[in-house]
């Protein structure tokens, strides 16, 4: 008689799968975590501590990410209210980002593949929501919507 391989047990197997699947959104959460506490300790408010805007520099108007450290940084003090001063995309883009984590790494726990991908109109419209931001906080008039 030939002795057989042994084998895991059936209950270890899904549960080292699912700790294995969540290696990419654990390096993601620690990435995010090093560079908010690193906008949240050198503070974007004083001068020379991170370059100027480029588009700022050399037109004079405010791109969509212009003000997303300082917002980061307020942030990062719980500071809702100026964070929204400074880039109210930037602070809605945060809580999409979340949100989206949260569910990655509840559908991974399950153990459930990708079953949905953007649709090409929510790509679209994000795209056309920041291009409006762009111009709408140029305009004269919406200086709520400058970061300074």
């Amino acid at each position: 008689m030939t002795t057989s391989v042994a084998q895991r047990p059936v209950a270890a197997e899904p549960r080292a799968r699912r700790y294995g699947a969540l290696r990419l959104p654990l390096l993601a959460a620690g990435t995010a975590a090093a560079v908010l506490a690193t906008v949240g300790v050198v503070d974007p408010n004083q001068p020379g501590h991170y370059p100027t805007c480029p588009f700022l520099a050399m037109t004079g108007y405010w791109c969509p990410g212009c003000g997303s450290l300082r917002a980061l940084h307020a942030l990062a003090h719980g500071d809702v209210a100026t964070a929204m001063a400074r880039n109210p995309l930037t602070v809605l883009a945060t809580a999409g980002l979340l949100v989206g984590y949260v569910v990655w790494v509840r559908r991974l726990w399950q153990g459930r593949p990708r079953s949905w991908v953007a649709p090409a109109w929510l790509l679209y419209g994000l795209l056309a929501l920041v291009l409006v931001f762009w111009v709408v906080r140029n305009l004269p008039g919406t200086t709520w919507l400058s970061p300074a």
